[in-house]
């Protein structure tokens, strides 16, 4: 059955409930200006009502990260967890006191300008109020797909959700988004980009000490582990420490060409350079080494290397003329994509933190404007592009949705790396692990003493989370073995 936004099933929301849980690195990762030990994960659990008197209970998950969301270094990372906390809190009260039926996306729809203005009134930039809805329109989108009885894609292909060109993207305005949507279809399997964290280890001989827990702990051991062939490299904003850290990286990675296999890269600023031209400096410079050669040629993109206060205040096509560049943190608005591209940016990350919503609106847009500049409109193929982002994404629920969004996007790799700095499942409830096991073992296996993701010569196989119903949801996790959220 195939809906339109106009037909698309309305529904209340009756109650929306939030929890957590403690996640513990099993290594520590720095990123920009912070280097994660611990967070809290946050949960949702929704409950809907249709027009029909059928009821749809729907769970989330997304990590509270810390310095990611908001820099401000005056911030601890407990301030950050509670801003965190605090837009979830004014989601729900949005979502709640409507009391009206809307679509899925009419739900979200209809509080998103309210919710960046309340978040604003409480100190909240927009990329963290942000937070609020889209851990709740997951849970809301699971609910909506477990009362009809329908996985995410086909909830997503039929247009169930309610999609539509509004006023919140006029942009996209005479495009047909329900021939779009029917377009998408789910991936089977992913290749996983592991991602080179600032003070992660190159080779053994990087470590003063290990965590000797048996799994891979140095870029060189997660090659000979995992298999993978796609990475994503973090430099620092200070060209000499960058190029230095990039040869190392280089002499193990290069090994891979050298045998035939390959590798392709990312590079990440994390928004560590100030300017275009420090990038720039930092290209010139890596391309200017000799030992760089085969990673300078492996680069897909580069991503979000300036500072979101001056990202989007000037041109980056001195920059976009070696590779292509993508936002990350200045995707904090429906229309930042588009204003992006007017600048020479030609991709944008997807991150079910940052909302699935703006996921499928940013993918509508790649389609368009690949078809106008006389591609087929596939991602692939270019020259506008999507990225499938996030490494916090923890197993279970989290990493679950977030597959199954960007496989149904088209995207063929995926940052992926909650399994290289906390231990899987370990510490969760045993019949808990079991049941996500179960549910996905194509996804998941059990090994060194917990249920963890799956990855085997570079690919992680996730046609399981095509099941119905729900999204990506076969299994839940205990919410008795949660806290309820405190009030920020």
């Amino acid at each position: 059955m195939a809906f339109a936004a106009s037909s698309a099933p309305a529904f209340t929301i009756e109650a929306v409930s939030f929890f957590e849980r403690d996640v513990r690195l099993r290594m520590p990762f720095r990123f920009g200006v912070v280097t994660l030990t611990e967070a809290p994960q946050a949960f949702a659990h929704v409950r809907i009502r249709l027009s029909d008197g059928r009821v749809g209970e729907g769970m989330a998950a997304e990590l509270l990260a810390p310095k990611w969301f908001d820099k401000n270094p005056a911030l601890s990372n407990e301030d950050n967890f509670d801003q965190l906390r605090r837009a979830l809190q004014l989601a729900r009260t949005l979502y709640l006191g409507a009391g009206t039926p809307a679509t899925a996306f009419g739900h979200f729809e209809r509080h998103y300008r309210a919710q960046v203005g309340r978040g604003a009134a409480n100190g909240l930039n927009a990329l963290v109020a942000s937070y609020g809805p889209a851990l709740v329109d997951k849970a809301v989108v699971d609910a909506l797909g477990r009362a009809l009885g329908l996985p995410f894609h086909e909830l997503v292909r039929t247009n169930a959700i309610g999609l539509r060109a509004g006023e919140l993207t006029p942009d996209l305005a005479g495009f047909d988004l329900d021939a779009f949507a029917a377009t998408l279809k789910p991936a089977a399997r992913l290749s996983a980009r592991h991602t080179v964290g600032l003070v992660d280890p190159i080779v053994a001989a990087d470590q003063t000490e290990r965590v000797g827990d048996g799994l891979p702990e140095t870029l060189e051991e997660v090659v000979a582990s995992y298999g993978q062939r796609w990475f994503k490299l973090k430099v620092g904003g200070q060209v000499e420490a960058d190029v230095a850290r990039l040869v190392a990286i280089a002499g193990v990675l290069d090994r891979l060409a050298s045998s035939g296999e390959g590798y392709r890269c990312t590079l990440d600023g994390n928004e560590q350079y100030d300017s275009v031209e420090g990038v720039v400096r930092l290209w010139q410079a890596m391309a200017a080494e000799p030992r760089l050669a085969r990673l300078c040629e492996a680069v897909a993109f580069i991503e979000q290397p300036i500072r979101r206060a001056a990202a989007l205040a000037e041109d980056v096509r001195a920059l976009a003329r070696f590779k292509p560049v993508i936002i990350d943190e200045s995707d904090d608005s429906l229309d930042a994509f588009a204003r992006a591209r007017s600048l020479g940016y030609s991709g944008v990350s997807s991150k079910t933190c940052k909302g699935l919503y703006k996921s499928l609106l940013n993918r509508a847009r790649c389609a368009r404007w690949n078809a106008e500049a006389g591609s087929s409109g596939e991602l692939e193929r270019g020259p506008f592009l999507m990225s499938g982002e996030d490494l916090t994404i923890q197993a279970g629920l989290a990493l679950q949705q977030d597959l199954a969004l960007v496989g149904l996007l088209g995207i063929t790799h995926i940052e992926r790396n909650g399994h290289h700095y906390v231990n899987g499942m370990a510490g969760l409830p045993v019949a808990e692990q079991q049941s996500f096991l179960e549910a996905h073992r194509d996804l998941y296996e059990r090994s060194h003493g917990a249920v963890r993701l799956r990855i085997r010569d570079g690919f992680i196989e996730c046609a399981s989370l095509a099941a119905p119903p729900g999204f990506a949801s076969r299994a839940w996790p205990e919410r008795a073995a949660m806290r309820p959220m405190k009030a920020a």
